[in-house]
C-alpha cells in the first residue's frame, strides 16, 4: 500500500505543468553584475525544454515590458513601475489570464542614438514580438518632450538660424552708422569708391615731378598693394572677436590698444581726416562751383560774380541740405553718383589732357633742389601726397557695419567684394590720371593738380560744354563725398546725446548738430584757405590709420604664430608705416618753415 501512495504521487508531480523561464535581461558580460544578481529570475534552476506533447497544456505567460536598458533595471525613476518593485510576484494562473488588462509597453527610456549599441542589441529583451509603439518625432521620445522641449527646439533652429549672438549696444540702434543694417556688397561698393577717389587723385602727377617715372610708379604701386593689404585686414577684423561686431575704427583701436591709448593713437588723425577732409572738400567744391559758374555765364555775362567765400557758403548750404538723409545706408544712392561722377571726371580730365599732347619744352626730370635737403624734403612730400591719396580707411569699418551678419553669412563675405569690385575702378581711375596727367604737364604741372591744369593750359582750346560739365562732375563729387566723411562726425556728435539722455536724438537736434558741423568746416575753409596746399603734411598724419594700424591690430587680436609669415609681414609693414609717418610729418613741417606757404588766413581765391 505505501508503494501504490509513493507511485501515485509521483505521477501527480509529473503532471504539473513548468513555467518557462524569462529570458535574462541583459549581455552575457552583465551576467554577474551587482544590479541583476538580485533578481529572482537569475536564481531559478535552469529549466527544461518542455515535450511536444506538454506544448498545449502550458498556460502562455505574458512576458513583462521592458522599462529601459538592462543596467538601469534598478534605477529610481524605474523602481516605481509595478512590474518591477514586486519581486515575489507570481506567475498567473491561466484562468486570470483574461481577467488582467493588458498593460501598453512604454517606450525605451535609453536616448535613440543608444538603441543600435552593441550592449543593447544583444539583449532578448528588445527582439521581443511585442508590437511597437507608433513612431513619435525623435524630439518626443524622451522625457523633456514638453512645451519647454518644443522651445529649446525652436531656439536652436533660431541659433543656426543667425548664426550667434552678437554683443550690440543698445544705442547703436539710435546712430546713423549703425542705424540701418540692410546693406549688401553693392552699397559697399558705392561707399568705398567715393571715399576711396576723389580730388586727392588730381595731384597725383605732383608727385611724380619730384619721383620721376620709374620711382613714380614703383612708389605707387607699392602703396596700392599695401593699403589693399590693410584693407583686407580692416574686414576681416570687423568680426574677430565671436559675439562682438567692431563697428568703428575708434571701437576696434580701443578694444585693442586699450581705452586711453587706443584714444589717443586713433582719435586725432581720425577726426583730422574727417574734418581736415570736408574743410579741403568745401575749398575744392566752392572754387569748383565757381570756376562752373563762369564756364556758363561766359565772357560777356553782365551778372556781378560772388566772392570766393560767398561760393563757399553755396556750396556749404547745398552739403548741409543733402546731410539731412539719416544714415549711412540712406545716402548710397549719393554714393553711387558720387563715384560715378569722380570716375568720369578723372577720365575726362586726363583725355583731354592727352589728347591736346605735351606742352612745348616739357621736362620728365626730378625737379632739380638747391641742395641735398631740399631733394629728400621734396621726396618725401611726393610720398606724403601718395599715402594722401589712398585715404579713406578710417570708414572701413563703419561701411561694413551696415551690412546684416550671420555665422553662416558673414558680413566679411560681401564687404569684400565689394571693396575688390571699387579698387579695381580705382585703379584704372588713378593709374591713368597720375601717367597721362605727368606725360602732358611734366615739372609744368600747377601745385593744386590737373584740374588746374586743365583750365590753365587748354581752357581756350577745349570745348565749353567738356570744361562746364567737368566743373559741375567735380561739385556732386564733392557733395557726395562730405556726406561720407561726415558721418562719423555726425555719429559722434549724436552718440554724445543718446548716451546722456538714453533716447533717440531728436529730428531738429540731428539738424542742428549737422547744420554746426558744417558751419565749423565753412569757417575754416575761409579761415585757412591754403589746406588744400597742405596734401603731403596731411598725408603723413594720417598715414597709421591707413597703413600702420591694422597691422598691430592684427598681431594683438588674431596673435598669429611668433616668428610665422603673417607675424613678420605685420610687424614689418606696421613699423615701417610709423616711421614712414613721423618722417613725413617732419619733413612736412620743415618743408613749410624753410620754404613758406602762401599764408592767406580769410583771403580764399
Amino acid at each position: 500500500m505505501e508503494e501504490a501512495e509513493e507511485v501515485k504521487e509521483m505521477s501527480e508531480l509529473l503532471s504539473i505543468p513548468k513555467t518557462p523561464r524569462p529570458p535574462v535581461s541583459g549581455p552575457p558580460s552583465q551576467l554577474h553584475s551587482p544590479s541583476l544578481t538580485r533578481s529572482p529570475m537569475l536564481h531559478s534552476p535552469t529549466p527544461q525544454t518542455p515535450r511536444p506533447s506538454e506544448l498545449h497544456s502550458i498556460p502562455a505567460t505574458p512576458r513583462p515590458p521592458v522599462s529601459g536598458p538592462p543596467s538601469q533595471l534598478h534605477s529610481p525613476s524605474l523602481t516605481r513601475s509595478p512590474l518591477l518593485h514586486s519581486p515575489t510576484s507570481q506567475t498567473p494562473r491561466a484562468s486570470e489570464l483574461h481577467s488582467i488588462p493588458a498593460t501598453p509597453r512604454p517606450p525605451v527610456s535609453a536616448p535613440p542614438s543608444q538603441l543600435h549599441s552593441p550592449s543593447l542589441t544583444r539583449s532578448p529583451l528588445l527582439h521581443s514580438a511585442t508590437p511597437r509603439t507608433p513612431r513619435t518625432p525623435r524630439f518626443a521620445r524622451t522625457p523633456l518632450a514638453s512645451p519647454m522641449r518644443r522651445a529649446i527646439v525652436n531656439m536652436r533652429a533660431y541659433l543656426e538660424d543667425i548664426g550667434h549672438l552678437t554683443k550690440l549696444d543698445p544705442h547703436d540702434a539710435w546712430l546713423p552708422i549703425t542705424e540701418s543694417r540692410n546693406g549688401n556688397a553693392y552699397y559697399s561698393a558705392f561707399h568705398t569708391l567715393s571715399s576711396g577717389i576723389g580730388f586727392q587723385a588730381l595731384v597725383l602727377p605732383l608727385a611724380f615731378t619730384f619721383l620721376g617715372w620709374t620711382w613714380g610708379i614703383l612708389c605707387l604701386s607699392v602703396a596700392f598693394a599695401w593699403q589693399l593689404y590693410t584693407l583686407w585686414l580692416l574686414v576681416q577684423l570687423h568680426e574677430s572677436v565671436p559675439g562682438t561686431r567692431y563697428c568703428r575704427y575708434m571701437h576696434l583701436a580701443e578694444a585693442t590698444f586699450g581705452a586711453k591709448l587706443g584714444k589717443w593713437l586713433a582719435l586725432f588723425p581720425i577726426f583730422y581726416l574727417s574734418a581736415g577732409i570736408c574743410t579741403a572738400i568745401i575749398i575744392v567744391g566752392g572754387g569748383a562751383t565757381k570756376l562752373f559758374f563762369e564756364i556758363v555765364c561766359g565772357a560777356t555775362c553782365d551778372s556781378k560774380p560772388l566772392t570766393t567765400a560767398e561760393w563757399y557758403l553755396v556750396f556749404t548750404c547745398l552739403a548741409v541740405v543733402l546731410s539731412q538723409l539719416p544714415n549711412l545706408n540712406s545716402i548710397a544712392g549719393v554714393s553711387l553718383i558720387g563715384s560715378v561722377t569722380a570716375v568720369t571726371y578723372c577720365t575726362l580730365i586726363w583725355v583731354i589732357s592727352v589728347s591736346k599732347g605735351r606742352l612745348p619744352g616739357v621736362s620728365y626730370h626730378p625737379v632739380e633742389a638747391k641742395s641735398d635737403i631740399d631733394r629728400v624734403l621734396g621726396i618725401l612730400n611726393a610720398l606724403g601726397i601718395i599715402a594722401f591719396a589712398f585715404r579713406g580707411h578710417n570708414l572701413v569699418l563703419e561701411i561694413q557695419a551696415t551690412m546684416p551678419s550671420s555665422l553662416k553669412h558673414p558680413s566679411r563675405v560681401p564687404m569684400w567684394r565689394g571693396v575688390k569690385a571699387a579698387y579695381l575702378i580705382i585703379a584704372f581711375c588713378l593709374y591713368p590720371i597720375a601717367i597721362g596727367g605727368f606725360w602732358a604737364y611734366g615739372n609744368m604741372i600747377p601745385s593744386n593738380g590737373m584740374l588746374t591744369a586743365l583750365y590753365a593750359f587748354h581752357g581756350k582750346d577745349t570745348s565749353r560744354i567738356l570744361l562746364g560739365l567737368t566743373a559741375l562732375l567735380v561739385v556732386v563729387n564733392c557733395l557726395s563725398c562730405f556726406q561720407i566723411y561726415a558721418m562719423p562726425i555726425f555719429d559722434s556728435m549724436e552718440a554724445g546725446y543718446t548716451k546722456k539722455k538714453n533716447r533717440p536724438c531728436p529730428r531738429w537736434l540731428r539738424s542742428a548738430f549737422r547744420a554746426f558741423f558744417a558751419a565749423i568746416s565753412y569757417f575754416m575753409a575761409v579761415a585757412f584757405p591754403f589746406l588744400s596746399d597742405l596734401a603731403g603734411l596731411i598725408g603723413g598724419m594720417a598715414l597709421p590709420v591707413t597703413l600702420a594700424y591694422p597691422c598691430f591690430m592684427w598681431i594683438l587680436v588674431k596673435k598669429p604664430e611668433r616668428y610665422s609669415a603673417m607675424w613678420y609681414i605685420n610687424w614689418v609693414l606696421g613699423s615701417a608705416g610709423m616711421v614712414l609717418s613721423l618722417i613725413l610729418t617732419i619733413a612736412g613741417v620743415w618743408n613749410l618753415v624753410k620754404t613758406g606757404i602762401d599764408v592767406r588766413f580769410f583771403k580764399p581765391q
